[in-house]
């Protein structure tokens, strides 16, 4: 049993989009043929386009294929027919194929200086210039030496793809590589996580509503959840996951990111500076990821794949409690837990309320049957959220049962505006919007409260393909228990 949510959107009021076109851009493309560029980046790119919001722009790809511009151009019509859901005709494409310009990595500085150069004399003026390192991280510092040679650092931004290092050190050192060429307000370090329009709504529901931001501390919360089952094997990526693993590819780089949104501090502005700094308040005060409480785990089969060492020791599961130690959070443990081929893929931060301290109800009511209430966000792209509570079942005595309110994405009437998460974040990147990056202080802090972990990493554990993870989370997370997999479903959209 449950009730409903709904919303009452004024028609007049829905738009395309709220957000601004940008200044005329020439956007370089690194990695311009790889599984990322085909899925999200070309297009986004498109979308972008389409929506009236990179106009004014060039696209220059490049990489190691040897390619020409009409190569190129068909290339990311197959990606953009494959991966896009998105309406256009032939006169959009056409007007957005020639937009698109590709020079082989091999040309060096000066045949890229000269592909910019083209691009932004068909613009006009002096346009800013996007440079997006869609590269492997080994490859980050060597197209950073390309662009310095080639020029194309003065009225330039950087987008960088994760990992940002893999410790303490070599985040460090990359960093200080990049500030070598780059200054930190150009250096956009991606998190598509932070994107998607769930995440972001987090900030709303949290500081815009009265009858939530009282209770969102230790007073009133029990526990919080971040968990990201994957269901996905690991096609194509095992080189890099056995470099990295679950901890480093995903934990530092999302789940503590999602985990600052969750716990920050009212920033005193909507503004990239000082929500940024609320996220590295959070992390400042986070306690040191302690060996004891985490749990890695390998699913069975792993160490079969090709490229995998017989007696391989990385993580593609892994399970952690963290700590806050400051005012708001102290003693409110946050378990977080992500992995591979896992029973199921979803994206779920469900925040657990304290039980009242005495019950008036007499027993077999059927209270605390089912646990203490949740607040749920899904951050998936059809994103939801639920708040569960205890109401009177109908009828004669006092009987209990579990109610949801529940809200989702269509609702608003607005689902045709969300742009998906890396759409949204080139266009904030373009637009100089630092609000939803990684900063070089936040990352190196994550790395250095990971020590103690990587130092002294417990053995481990196997589980099952298809299954949520080794038996060792239970003992990890309890007396509580993991919200994954959910007792009662989410309500489906009316057909």
């Amino acid at each position: 049993m449950s009730e409903h949510v709904t919303t009452h959107t004024d028609p007049s009021d829905i738009t395309p989009s709220l957000m601004a076109p940008v200044k005329p851009h020439v956007i370089v493309l690194f990695g311009a043929t790889g599984d990322l560029s085909r899925r999200k980046l070309l297009p986004g790119l498109l979308h972008l386009f389409l929506a009236g919001l990179v106009s004014e722009c060039r696209i220059v790809g490049t990489s190691l294929d040897q390619l020409d511009a009409d190569g190129f151009r068909a290339f990311a019509r197959r990606a953009i027919d494959e991966f896009s859901d998105r309406v256009f005709d032939d006169r959009q494409w056409d007007a957005f194929a020639a937009k698109l310009q590709y020079v082989p990595q091999g040309q060096g500085a000066a045949g890229l200086a000269a592909a910019v150069a083209e691009a932004e004399a068909a613009l006009g003026g002096e346009p800013r210039r996007l440079h997006y390192l869609s590269v492997p991280p080994a490859a980050a510092r060597l197209v950073v030496t390309t662009l310095a040679e080639a020029g194309l650092v003065e009225r330039a931004r950087i987008i960088m793809e994760k990992p940002f290092g893999t410790d303490l050190a070599t985040a460090r050192t990359l960093n200080a590589s990049l500030h070598e060429t780059f200054s930190e307000d150009q250096i956009y370090r991606i998190d598509h996580f932070l994107g998607k329009e769930a995440a972001q709504n987090i900030l709303a529901f949290r500081f815009a509503n009265g009858l939530f931001e009282p209770i969102w501390n230790r007073d009133h919360i029990d526990h919080v959840q971040i968990d990201v089952p994957e269901a996905l094997s690991l096609d194509g990526h095992i080189g890099f996951y056995e470099q990295t693993g679950a901890y480093k590819d995903m934990v530092v780089t999302h789940l503590f990111q999602v985990l600052a949104f969750m716990a920050m501090e009212p920033p005193t502005a909507l503004e990239p500076r000082a929500i940024s700094e609320e996220k590295n308040k959070v992390f400042r005060s986070m306690l040191p990821i302690k060996p004891t409480d985490v749990v890695r785990g390998q699913y069975i089969g792993y160490r079969d794949e090709a490229g995998v060492a017989h007696d391989s020791e990385t993580d593609t599961f892994i399970a952690l409690r963290c700590e806050i130690d400051n005012w708001r959070w102290a003693g409110v443990p946050f378990y977080l837990r992500t992995g591979k081929r896992m029973a199921e893929g979803a994206r779920i931060i469900s925040i657990a309320f304290r039980e009242p301290p005495k019950s008036m109800f007499p027993p077999g009511s059927g209270i605390g049957a089912h646990g203490p209430d949740h607040l749920t966000f899904d951050l998936a792209d059809a994103s939801k959220l639920s708040l569960s509570f205890y109401g009177k079942r109908p009828g004669p005595g006092m009987k209990l049962d579990k109610l949801s309110l529940q809200f989702a994405l269509h609702e608003t009437g607005r689902e045709s505006d969300v742009l998906e998460a890396y759409e949204r974040l080139i266009h904030d990147a373009m637009s100089g919007d630092h609000t939803l990056f990684t900063t070089a202080e936040g990352i190196e802090r994550l790395w250095e409260l990971s020590s103690p972990l990587l130092e002294s990493p417990p053995p481990v554990r196997s589980y099952a393909p298809g299954s949520w993870g080794p038996n060792a989370i239970h003992q990890l997370i309890a007396p509580h228990a993991w919200r994954l997999p959910f007792e009662r479903a989410w309500r489906t959209r009316p057909q």
